[in-house]
């Protein structure tokens, strides 16, 4: 399967490490440094946070609605 390279510096890119062999599959490097846990307690506390942030964002656009719909001058107009 070839790489394609789409401007001069990818080509570039491209053949400088067209030729190069990396062999790192070794055992220490298939073993997980992270744990499961870890990893899934980290991404539970992102979500919360995520999650909250959205919930304070909606909550000030509700409070800013309100502030200009107060502030408003409603000014009557003659129909015909």
């Amino acid at each position: 399967m070839a790489v394609g390279a789409r401007d001069f510096i990818d080509k570039l890119l491209v053949e400088k490490y067209a030729q190069e062999k990396v062999d790192n599959h070794d055992e220490s490097s298939l073993i997980s440094r992270i744990s499961a846990d870890d990893m899934m307690d980290a991404m539970v506390s992102s979500a919360n946070t995520y999650r909250t942030m959205l919930a304070l964002n909606n909550r000030l656009t509700m409070v800013c609605y309100g502030v200009v719909t107060k502030s408003a001058k409603y000014v009557a107009t003659e129909t015909a």
